[in-house]
């Protein structure tokens, strides 16, 4: 059992230095850029609505708010989103809802993102935005203050998969590294 544990670090270093060596690749300044995070995720600039919502997540990336993603940010993130621990992507996901930062979301955050995630997938659901939202809060907000905590967010989705779909994120992350890392 040992070896077998050996072989997975080696494995996690190779995969590291494939990861290293495709990022300069994309960007050799070191430091990947909104455009170029864009870019990797086939965003075209005439979409509003997908481009607020990768600005979003890109920032949420950027841990020390240098308008970058360095590789170390870079691998955290690619970490989170492919191998990450589902509390570890929820807390990502409010992260990313919570645009104001102040550690709470109201309903105005999470209807955003909501009707973004709408415009962007097309989805064709029985409910908008603004019901989605409504249905939220009735199932998360537990004190009923008009607003969610991460505690309430994270209960909230863990105790009913519906929310749960609607409130974790789909980045389509591992889809596009395991089609460029085949490369």
């Amino acid at each position: 059992m040992g070896q077998m544990q050996s072989d997975e670090k080696e494995m996690e270093l190779a995969q590291i230095q494939e990861l290293y060596t495709a990022f300069m690749q994309e960007c050799p300044s070191g430091a990947l850029h909104l455009h170029e995070f864009k870019r990797i995720f086939g965003v075209s600039s005439s979409s509003r609505e997908e481009s607020v919502y990768l600005e979003t997540i890109f920032r949420s990336f950027d841990t020390n708010k240098d308008n970058t993603i360095d590789f170390m940010e870079y691998v955290a993130a690619l970490h989170l989103v492919l191998r990450g621990k589902l509390e570890d992507r929820l807390k990502w996901s409010f992260k990313v809802y919570d645009r104001d930062g102040n550690g709470k979301l109201d309903k105005h955050e999470v209807k955003h993102i909501i009707r973004i995630i709408y415009r962007i997938k097309k989805i064709n659901m029985e409910m908008t935005p603004n019901e989605v939202c409504d249905r939220i809060f009735e199932l998360v907000d537990q004190n009923g203050d008009g607003q969610i905590s991460l505690t309430e967010f994270l209960e909230g989705a863990q105790r009913d998969e519906w929310v749960m779909n609607v409130l974790k994120l789909d980045v389509n992350a591992s889809g596009w590294v395991l089609e460029n890392f085949k490369k």
